[in-house]
């Protein structure tokens, strides 16, 4: 008989959690052998347990999502990560693809689609869903945000003005002003408000 594929399971949502573990409870060739509610917990729970797969949500407290997936392959190379969250964002899956996640699922597609995922990527696979693919491949078609910009976007977000944004990052006012009017461009919109919603939409930024 082939060996049960054990999991890790990793969510901030004790419902969320124990709704992963039903669905793979139904299939006999796989199991939830452990579970973590934040992502430091994730990477020690990861070396303790050497779960075949980890099934792992991107926002969490203490340790997010992203710096866990790399921690993780930091440790073990070859670990096989499914990203499985609610944020439709392209940049949010290029990250978590880049940081070493095998797929990317969102979360209405669980009951249908993360058992199959989950023996797929077990196999050596990168399954991405269509829907998936589709969002990621509208990313090429937009202009890439810098890190200084993102900077001056998430000040933006928390309602940072000009000058405060200025003294913040230790540039001046005018350099802001550079930055504001390359972010709109970048993103085709007309004002900072729009900037901030268009950025949240794309997972380029994340607001409490």
């Amino acid at each position: 008989m082939a060996s049960v594929i054990r999991i890790l399971c990793v969510d901030d949502h004790r419902l969320m959690r124990e709704g992963i573990a039903a669905v793979i409870g139904r299939n006999p060739d796989m199991e939830v052998i452990a579970s973590a509610a934040n992502g430091l917990q994730a990477v020690e729970l990861f070396k303790a347990h050497r779960p075949d797969v980890t099934v792992m949500d991107l926002q969490l407290p203490i340790m997010g999502g992203l710096e866990a997936i790399s921690a993780i392959r930091s440790e073990e190379p070859s670990a096989r990560i499914i990203v499985l969250t609610m944020h439709q964002g392209d940049e949010d899956i290029h990250r978590a693809l880049d940081a070493g996640a095998a797929t990317y699922l969102l979360k209405d597609a669980i009951v249908d689609d993360l058992p199959r995922m989950v023996r797929e990527v077990h196999a050596g696979g990168r399954p991405i869903p269509p829907d998936v693919a589709a969002i990621l491949a509208s990313r090429a078609t937009h202009a890439t945000l810098s890190p200084r910009e993102i900077e001056v976007l998430e000040l933006i977000a928390d309602g940072y003005r000009n000058k405060e944004i200025a003294a913040e990052l230790h540039i001046s006012n005018e350099t802001v002003k550079v930055h504001v009017k390359s972010i709109l461009t970048k993103l085709t919109v007309s004002d900072r408000t729009a900037a901030v919603t268009a950025a949240v939409r794309r997972g380029i930024i994340h607001v409490s």
